[in-house]
């Protein structure tokens, strides 16, 4: 007998034991590539105030990634919450949240960003202005600011995202059940799910944009816990979103392999280019033929349904694309999806620095970029690796 209880135990703690989902798992880390390519070539581009070398193709890249790529983060956290609450409750799951998310959040803001913005404060304090020692650096950082926290912003977000799902886990119970059957009733019309997706993707994001604009961002206090204003609703529809397709299944429905959303991806991938191909046309008539200080509001309600639109249609088209060629080679991404997280924290220490270290170089923006990007994606990558051979650490990243 008490065999048997042992077995059923080993059982029911393998059924409830996270399973991976490969494609998942490769979408979290082709998003944290994205990342890593937005922060390499954003010193490139013409509407920065970076590098003096420049290359217009990169603000194409800038472009298509800004329209979509945090969204798409946060729907694809969502994906797994419910699991996650349901086999730990609502305690242990903000604790492992807490150890995940929010340690690596104060070594980002204390320790990580500093080391990064310091070759910034180089460049635009020339020697014998000012103190150049790094401690005097770190303590004005934070105790007189500015207190950038870097692409760290995501994990606060994401920390009081999981907090809100753990509180209605615990208050409302059916609550995320409820969300999971109203995907289901969709699993075997993809296109009803995308039309409705687009239509809840205008709601979350046109009225605070409309309000606030692209540009303002909210930071309580002055205190390093920044998120851009108009996307503050978006942000959370998505991860909501994503808790919803993750509760319908993580397996069944919409994210079979073999499913409608798979067989459908040129389809989604077309919507994309299309939306994508509106908001370049509008970017090129604002800056053609728009009072930049004045836009009209018509300009500005089309651009934010052009930018609401191709972020839904990204949420249907990647994950379809990695679904329907599943059981094909993805040779890095399947190489850096251990150490992706690690990537995603390290890897502006590196991004700053390399691009300090080439700034006085006349070379080609190409030539610039290619020694970020690479430099950058093998020393995170190659650290994240050697960190992770200490338990703890392999147990936060």
């Amino acid at each position: 007998m008490d065999q048997m209880l042992q077995t059923t135990g080993a059982n029911d703690r393998a059924m409830m034991a996270p399973q991976r989902v490969t494609p998942l798992d490769r979408a979290r880390t082709l998003t944290t590539l994205l990342v890593l390519l937005h922060h390499a070539v954003v010193n490139y581009t013409w509407f920065g105030n970076g590098d003096k070398m420049r290359w217009l193709g990169f603000d194409l890249i800038v472009l298509f990634n800004d329209s979509f790529f945090m969204a798409f983060m946060f729907f694809i956290s969502g994906l797994f919450v419910r699991d996650s609450l349901a086999r730990k409750g609502s305690a242990h799951f903000l604790r492992d949240r807490a150890w995940r998310l929010g340690v690596p959040f104060l070594l980002s803001i204390f320790v990580l960003m500093p080391i990064a913005y310091y070759p910034t404060f180089l460049r635009y304090h020339l020697p014998g202005t000012t103190d150049f020692n790094f401690l005097h650096f770190w303590w004005r950082t934070i105790t007189v600011g500015p207190w950038p926290s870097g692409p760290a912003w995501f994990l606060w977000v994401l920390l009081a995202l999981d907090a809100i799902a753990a509180a209605v886990w615990l208050a409302m119970p059916r609550a995320i059940a409820t969300l999971g059957q109203i995907v289901s009733a969709v699993r075997n019309r993809p296109v009803a799910a995308f039309a409705a997706f687009l239509v809840f993707s205008i709601a979350v994001y046109l009225p605070l944009r409309l309000m606030f604009g692209d540009g303002s961002w909210l930071e309580p206090w002055g205190y390093p816990l920044p998120i851009q204003t108009s996307r503050i609703l978006l942000y959370a529809g998505y991860f909501f979103a994503g808790i919803g397709v993750g509760a319908a299944g993580l397996r069944a429905g919409l994210l079979t392999e073999d499913g409608e959303l798979a067989r459908r991806w040129l389809f989604w991938l077309g919507w994309a280019l299309l939306f994508y191909a509106a908001i370049l046309a509008l970017v090129y008539v604002k800056h053609n033929w728009i009072d930049l200080d004045r836009p009209p509001a018509v300009f500005e309600i089309s651009y934010s349904l052009a930018f609401a639109l191709f972020s839904a249609a990204m949420v249907f088209a990647v994950p379809a694309i990695l679904l329907r060629f599943a059981k094909s080679g993805w040779g890095l991404l399947d190489a850096l999806q251990p150490s992706a997280y690690g990537i995603f924290l390290l890897h502006y220490i590196f991004t700053i620095w390399l691009q300090y270290v080439v700034y006085d170089h006349s070379w080609p923006a190409f030539v610039k970029f290619a020694i970020v990007f690479v430099g950058t994606l093998s020393l995170s990558w190659a650290l994240t690796v050697a960190l992770r051979k200490i338990p703890v650490v392999a147990r936060m990243i």
